[in-house]
């Protein structure tokens, strides 16, 4: 049976725990306050993976509150079970190493991975393609950079050919339009992403209920990040876990 991951969201934006809006920061909705307790409550509900995201660094911010909430909650989850999934401005090598060094099991690139295929390549070849994953952030086809507020307009499927040329095995793929929005994810272009080659193909973007989570798993997705859908109350944690054990 094909392994299927259930990722709870952590996305930090000046220490907090929030959600935006198609990634606009000005759609912010605060959560908590403690992103470590977050990271506790997931961790205790059962998760293997958490997906935690520096938006600050995302945005080109530095963010001292939320390096200190990083570090803590990799601190909390150094000799548990549970692997975290760490991106948001990591745009060298040397950021890669730092995230990593915080207890990050594998990380995520996105406009470095875009813009820069060498250093791409060169962090599969240093740390392994299991501990680097792509982040495909897809505005109407074309993938966005730099926090999403830029439109790079390269083509999706083709800048996935590209990185499977470097040796990318994961990618994210958000559908940016949906974001934050409970529309249900974009199967039809997931579909799309799968038919390129062999990838594992984790989603986000739109989760709504656990029918969405069974439909990315019966398409063949790998996974599926949740966010804005736990924090409101329309999944509960445990059930959608739950899934990750049920026969296809």
């Amino acid at each position: 049976m094909k392994a299927f991951t259930i990722f709870p969201a952590i996305d930090l934006r000046g220490g907090r725990v929030v959600r935006l809006q198609q990634g606009n920061p000005k759609r912010i909705t605060v959560y908590a306050e403690d992103p470590l307790a977050v990271a506790e409550q997931w961790a205790a509900a059962g998760a293997r993976w958490i997906h935690l995201v520096n938006l600050d660094g995302a945005f080109g911010e530095t963010g001292h509150a939320n390096q200190r909430a990083v570090a803590a909650i990799g601190r909390a989850l150094q000799g548990t079970e549970v692997c975290l999934q760490f991106g948001g401005g990591l745009r060298s090598l040397t950021d890669i190493e730092q995230a990593f060094a915080q207890g990050a099991r594998r990380v995520v690139l996105g406009t470095l991975a875009l813009e820069k295929p060498a250093a791409l390549h060169q962090a599969i070849q240093r740390f392994g393609a299991s501990r680097i994953a792509v982040a495909l952030d897809v505005q109407e086809k074309f993938v966005a950079v730099r926090g999403w507020r830029e439109n790079s307009r390269i083509n999706a499927l083709l800048a996935v050919r590209q990185m499977l040329q470097s040796g990318v095995q994961t990618l994210i793929y958000t559908d940016i339009t949906r974001d934050g929005m409970g529309s249900g994810l974009n199967l039809e272009f997931a579909r799309q992403l799968l038919q390129v080659g062999s990838i594992e193909l984790i989603l986000s973007g739109g989760v709504q209920s656990l029918a969405d989570l069974r439909a990315a798993r019966q398409l063949g997705a790998d996974g599926v990040i949740i966010g804005k859908a736990l924090y409101d109350g329309r999944i509960d944690l445990k059930a959608a876990l739950q899934l990750e054990a049920e026969p296809c």
